[in-house]
């Protein structure tokens, strides 16, 4: 199980790069729960990034808008980014969702064959009218996607863990692992959650707040301590 870590600038992409964070995710918390960051941002950090670390970065929560989430997908691939990750927030349904990844697959696999597409939804829909996280799976397989995650869209406290149980997880990652697929899970996770989430065979778990001075993602900074602890944790597990 990878462990990606979430920093907002520079500073906190060291710490993570430090702390031995498997993916450095640059993403931007005043922008929603997968907010974009700036392209120069992106930039700076894989310059600092050892090239044997991936760096991910998110498009945003997008809107069901096609064209613009493909130029957005364009502008973080020639920033640098491995991986990059859909917030699939405005797509209300299963089509409008495939048609936003479908070509955001297009967009990226043409310029870069082997960049990494994440089609990622999130287990609390209901509370923000996006697609259903039971679709996510099946829009990564048809759009071509290379992995299926699961994050929260409103950051108040409550976890992944709150919205979906154990089994409901293992599920989700069965049917993603069942199309070829690597699975991720984050949203609000604890030091404590990592080992059940490696138990049911998640590949990539994503933190922010566990990584933070104070467990607090909005106020504290990731530090390298942290990221150390969670990282030695997971590499317990093997």
């Amino acid at each position: 199980m990878l462990l990606l870590i979430s920093p907002i600038n520079n500073e906190e992409a060291l710490e993570s790069i430090e702390g031995g964070a498997d993916i450095v995710d640059v993403k931007n918390p005043k922008e929603g729960s997968l907010g974009a960051n700036f392209p120069w941002v992106i930039k700076d950090i894989r310059e600092m990034t050892p090239d044997d670390m991936l760096v991910s970065a998110t498009l945003g929560n997008v809107p069901y808008k096609p064209g613009t989430v493909s130029l957005a997908a364009m502008g973080a691939l020639v920033s640098g980014a491995d991986y990059i990750k859909v917030g699939l927030f405005g797509t209300s349904n299963y089509d409008e969702a495939l048609e936003v990844m479908t070509n955001v697959v297009k967009t990226v696999k043409d310029q870069n064959p082997d960049a990494i597409v994440v089609a990622s939804g999130y287990a609390d829909a209901h509370r923000v009218g996006a697609v259903s996280p039971w679709d996510i799976p099946k829009i990564a397989k048809e759009s071509g996607s290379d992995l299926a995650m699961l994050d929260t869209a409103v950051k108040d406290g409550k976890t992944l863990f709150e919205y979906l149980n154990m089994d409901d997880l293992k599920k989700f990652v069965n049917e993603i692992h069942g199309y070829g697929l690597k699975s991720a899970l984050a949203g609000s996770v604890k030091k404590a959650q990592l080992e059940p989430l490696y138990d049911i065979g998640c590949d990539v778990v994503g933190v922010r707040g566990a990584a933070c001075t104070g467990g607090d993602r909005n106020n504290g900074k990731i530090h390298r301590s942290a990221v150390a602890e969670l990282k030695e944790l997971v590499n317990s597990f093997n």
